[in-house]
């Protein structure tokens, strides 16, 4: 008997509706490009359940010919494609040819479609991939296909999919891709009978990004572009203060063609490296025009990844443009406002006093006030400065005030005094004896804080050594250590106006569905809107302000399927922790630093969650060494 045998026509579909249908995401994807494709201008995606058990996609493209509605459902049948030439400039969103053959084989569905000026359509049924019925129908011009009954016939798909609301998270920010994509086309998505959002269509990127986000996203954004020979980069950053603890809202689309793309994401937070902190992330609306001969878009069969013939060129392209609208806001005051009359399609401007062109005011002293000098110019032009007022409250360093601060006749450098507060030698407060700490392992001797260096670091001398602890990775072990007590309780505090953390759409289906989770964490969070939610209570270690970033950080732990429960669950406290912490930088009470050197100096601390030492030891002999003492 034969060992290698040809699958069966309907075992093949189903293998290749295996790569190309994942979820009802995938569906709507596949769907909504057709329409795209088809020149439509209005598309309406509407879902039930989840997209399980209902999806429809309706759309006044250019229809589809009555002797072509049967070839269209066959595998590898294709309106976009003539030949192997056509490989090398792929310019439409579908031309697999493999989307509607794959949809069918595992659901049931319905077409209605007219071309535009015929007199009647064609309504068309399939169970399957198997034709059930065809007739003329009488319809509007363009095509509504109704796909229901999702993985019916492969129950061991179904098993897989996630809960309704996730599926429909995943299906919202499938479309709104697709809108941001195609600017020009008006996008309606309504989930079980409410409308979601609605795209104008007026092929202003501004304006889409305005409904689909709202005025808070769309006003901390900068205009970015850049071009070459070779490539051109246009769109949106964000500015660096408002950027996210994740890449949820960071969107990279190739000629029209959403995509994902390690490469261009690395060239985004490159061009932030300098301006954002670590775990904190810039969002993005980019759009890279490219020869379609230097991109291959027929690398994944949901063509969500493509190559680039040079992947430097394409990255110097993302970098150039994010950077310029960085260092742009850096030297410019922007005058950003958004139009609230909605009979303007204007939703934020940039003026220039006396061109009219886009572009931004400058303030007075704008033109210098990130200026880089020589030494010699800093000396000559604050000195001076400062000498022309005798009233010490009015005399000023660069970018902040300085009261008290009087210039130096010997050599023309100002003298900048103590901060208020603060003695006026450089001589640290008199060092406290701590009792001796009994039962640890350092020997029973007394433990002196002599003071803390730069806000951060405790100086300690104990024995024949000085011992530097920092104070916020000592203070965060502590606090993880107690989160993760089993007898641990958490304590919250309910907030008089609950906090609006925008999370995305699967991001907040992860924090709804985690609901029991947040609430041992001392959290409470409803839905509020479909990408945003409402935090009621936090846990009493974190500030307000902290909340959103905490949030952001579990989604993350969330998502990663793969990692054990209990590591994302010891994550989510470091998380937690972290912000519970003193702030490094931030002056503390004597008696929280000496509190925290007992816990450091008896033993019980070592590291911080995250593994770094808390403290280290500079020996007598290493200070007497390096003084050539010895």
């Amino acid at each position: 008997m034969a060992k290698i045998i040809e699958l069966d026509s309907h075992v093949a579909d189903l293998i290749a509706a295996g790569e190309v249908v994942e979820r009802p995401a995938s569906v709507v994807k596949e769907l909504v490009e057709n329409s795209i494709d088809a020149g439509a201008g209005i598309i309406t995606v509407e879902i039930n359940a989840g997209g399980m058990t209902y999806i429809r996609v309706t759309d006044n493209g250019c229809g589809i010919a009555p002797e072509d509605v049967k070839t269209a459902f066959k595998r590898h049948a294709t309106s976009k494609l003539r030949g192997a030439e056509g490989l090398e400039a792929i310019g439409t969103l579908g031309f697999r040819g493999e989307a509607l053959a794959a949809i069918a084989a595992v659901s049931r569905i319905g077409l209605l479609t007219r071309e535009a000026g015929a007199a009647e359509g064609l309504s068309l049924s399939l169970e399957a991939g198997q034709v059930v019925d065809i007739s003329p129908a009488g319809c509007p011009e363009g095509t509504t296909i109704i796909v229901s009954d999702l993985f019916f016939n492969t129950p061991a798909r179904q098993k897989f999919m996630k809960s309704d609301r996730a599926e429909s998270s995943a299906i919202a920010s499938t479309v709104l891709r697709c809108a941001l994509s195609h600017p020009e086309v008006s996008i309606r998505f309504i989930r079980d009978g409410k409308q979601e959002y609605h795209t104008p269509g007026d092929s202003r990127v501004d304006s889409c990004i305005y409904n689909l986000f709202g005025r808070e996203f769309s006003a901390g954004l900068l205009a970015a572009n850049s071009s070459d020979e070779f490539i051109t980069v246009t769109g949106f950053v964000s500015s660096p203060a408002a950027a996210r603890g994740n890449r949820s809202y960071q969107f990279f689309f190739v000629n029209g063609r959403s995509i994902k793309s390690l490469t261009l994401q690395a060239a985004l937070e490159q061009a932030f490296a300098n301006t954002l902190p670590s775990g904190r992330f810039p969002s993005c609306v980019l759009y890279i025009t490219i020869g379609l001969g230097n991109v291959d878009v027929n690398v994944h069969p949901a063509k969500t990844e493509v190559k680039f013939v040079s992947d430097k060129q394409v990255f110097d392209g993302v970098y150039y443009a994010a950077l310029g609208a960085v260092e742009s806001q850096r030297s410019k005051t922007p005058e950003q406002h958004v139009d609230t009359d909605k009979s303007k399609s204007t939703v934020w401007a940039q003026k220039s006093p006396g061109t009219g062109a886009p572009g931004a005011e400058y303030s007075a002293d704008s033109g210098s006030r990130f200026k880089t000098m020589q030494v010699d110019e800093f000396r000559s032009k604050y000195a001076s400065d400062n000498s022309k007022s005798s009233n010490p409250a009015e005399q000023t360093s660069p970018g902040y005030p300085a009261p008290g601060l009087t210039p130096d006749k010997s050599n023309s450098i100002p003298k900048f005094p103590a901060p208020t507060g603060f003695p006026a030698s450089l001589e640290f407060p008199a060092p406290t004896e701590l009792p001796v700490i009994p039962d640890s392992g350092f020997d029973k001797a007394p433990v002196r804080v002599i003071g803390e260096a730069l806000n951060t670091y405790i100086i300690v001398e104990y024995q024949n050594g000085v011992w530097f602890i920092d104070k916020h990775a000592a203070h965060e072990r502590i606090h993880f250590d107690a989160l993760r007590s089993s007898g641990f309780e958490p304590m919250s505090q309910a907030l008089i106006t609950p906090v609006i953390c925008r999370q995305g759409h699967e991001g907040v289906s992860l924090l709804l569905e985690n609901g029991e989770l947040l609430e041992k964490l001392g959290f409470s969070v409803e839905s509020f809107g479909d990408d945003s939610v409402a935090v009621r209570r936090i846990p009493d270690e974190i500030d307000i302000e902290d909340a959103e970033h905490v949030l952001s950080e579990i989604i993350a732990e969330l998502s990663h399927g793969y990692a054990p429960e209990s590591a994302r669950h010891d994550n989510i406290l470091k998380s937690i922790a972290c912000k519970a912490a003193i702030k490094a930088g931030k002056a503390s009470d004597r008696r929280e630093l000496e509190a925290l050197v007992a816990r450091v100096m008896s033993g019980e601390i070592n590291e911080c969650p995250h593994g770094r030492p808390v403290a280290f030891e500079i020996t007598k002999a290493t200070l007497d060494k390096g003084f050539k003492r010895i």
